[in-house]
């Protein structure tokens, strides 16, 4: 079995990512530096299979990834409207758990056959999910998610990026798979989940890993979906062209050829990196983001073409922001104030909307720290520091 770590970690962490490598027909695995502990597979966590396929290494999540596309535009087209501009985006783009677009965009992909894999659990599986879909097309969730203005640090070209996957219809979907793996009904309630829960394991021609395995890739075109839509609304406001892009999923499974032989590798939190694929990869709000690319060494193959998504937690939520009161919807004991946070950002330069003090620069790693320990299996093609950082309010 190969397997690899990069970067150092909390023994839950480790102890995570080695039970994974124990559950099912594993070949290997990587552990890349942003890694925490996660839901039964740590974030950042990587673990090939031989003909077999993990929802839950995937994730519920399905297909989270980043776009970043550069612009025809220069730092000085926008410096002195930013305010203005960060305002409009925050006008036009909708952030938040359930959150639905008013105006939801008539999309190709509905009409794709790839939705016919619902029917065969039910109809109203299939009719309830297709809805969600077409309200939730074009919005970009809570959490870690972003939309993003940066400039290149060398060029001061302007650059758009954001990060979010596959809404309500990857949640669902993972949800109902897991359900019907625990003997449940697709759309039942699910258990109380344990974040020891060990791996589950579809065979891949199995009736529900095949049927996994295409409902995955419809989210996956989804996600692509809901992210081309936010880049292409924040360009309008921009009055800007794209003119480079950069595209990729990092909670995904794919089929791939290692060491001569076709595997599954599923990445929870995890960027592709074949030697020449360019991937995004953000830092905080008051840290850099890249534009990398993968390149061939023994460390590549060893990671299997891995590299990181972030530059990964280091304080929970919970202790950064504090325990929520759901009753009156605000936090309290949390170790980061707002006006640190907001102090922060300002002196990075951020025209910051939106977020809370659990998504501040303190409760993540350097980026920097991170892609140093993947040395030898990525290049640094971009480094690009963010000006305007749009998330969900907490």
């Amino acid at each position: 079995m190969k397997t690899i770590i990069f970067g150092e970690h909390e023994e839950d962490t480790i102890r995570q990512f080695h039970q994974c490598l124990q559950v099912g027909q594993v070949v290997g695995g990587a552990l890349c530096a942003d890694g925490h502990y996660g839901y039964s597979q740590p974030v950042g966590g990587v673990v090939v299979y031989d003909n077999q396929i993990s929802p839950s290494g995937v994730g519920y999540d399905i297909a989270c990834g980043n776009k970043a596309v550069k612009t025809d535009l220069l730092y000085t087209d926008i410096k002195d409207a930013m305010p203005k501009i960060m305002d409009e985006i925050q006008k036009n783009i909708i952030f938040g758990f359930g959150k639905k677009n008013p105006n939801p965009p008539d999309h190709a992909l509905f009409d794709d056959d790839a939705w016919n894999v619902y029917k065969e659990i039910g109809k109203h599986e299939h009719d309830t999910l297709k809805a969600l879909a077409r309200t939730q097309l074009g919005t970009t969730g809570s959490g870690n998610h972003y939309v993003d203005i940066l400039i290149d640090q060398k060029t001061d070209e302007v650059w758009v990026a954001n990060h979010f996957g596959s809404r309500g219809l990857g949640h669902r979907t993972a949800t109902g798979f897991l359900n019907l793996a625990n003997g449940q009904d697709f759309s039942d309630r699910p258990k109380g989940e344990a974040m020891e829960t060990p791996p589950t394991i579809f065979h891949l021609d199995s009736e529900f890993g095949s049927m996994y395995f295409e409902a995955m890739n419809l989210a996956g075109k989804y996600a692509y979906a809901g992210r081309d839509y936010v880049i292409d609304v924040v360009l309008h406001i921009l009055q800007a062209n794209s003119i480079d892009e950069v595209h990729n999923h990092h909670n995904f499974a794919w089929k791939e050829t290692h060491f001569g032989n076709e595997y599954v590798v599923v990445r929870k939190g995890a960027t592709p990196a074949f030697p020449g694929q360019r991937g995004f990869v953000g830092g905080s709000m008051g840290d850099i983001s890249v534009i990398l690319e993968g390149v061939h060494s023994s460390k590549s193959e060893e990671a299997f073409y891995s590299t990181v998504h972030g530059s990964g937690r280091i304080m929970s939520r919970t202790q950064a922001a504090g325990k929520m009161n759901w009753k009156t919807k605000k936090r309290r004991g949390g170790i980061i104030s707002e006006k640190d946070m907001l102090m922060a950002v300002r002196d990075y330069g951020v025209e910051l909307r939106g977020a809370g003090t659990d998504e501040s620069p303190f409760v993540y790693r350097k980026l920097q720290e991170v892609l140093h320990a993947h040395e030898e299996t990525i290049n640094i093609l971009h480094v690009l520091k963010p000006i305007g950082v749009l998330m969900a309010t907490d």
